[in-house]
């Protein structure tokens, strides 16, 4: 994935939707996601998701961070 050329799919504070990037980096972050039921039991589950680090083509040139699900890869 790294080097792709994607479109943002969901606008953000300070990237509209549309806006194209290349993909930089991408990593694995885990985590622990924790809920407590109705019943008061609290149950510890572990996440495992991609980030994405994005050249956005904007003119500040700069990164952001993505979730695969608010970006879609452009075929050139």
């Amino acid at each position: 994935m790294i080097g792709k050329l994607v479109r943002i799919t969901d606008a953000n504070i300070g990237v509209p939707k549309g806006t194209l990037g290349l993909v930089m980096k991408v990593e694995r972050v885990e985590t622990t996601d924790t809920r407590a039921s109705d019943a008061g039991v609290i149950t510890h589950e572990p996440l495992s998701f991609l980030v994405y680090e994005v050249l956005l083509c904007q003119p500040e040139d700069r990164e952001r961070q993505f979730l695969e699900q608010h970006f879609e890869v452009v075929e050139v």
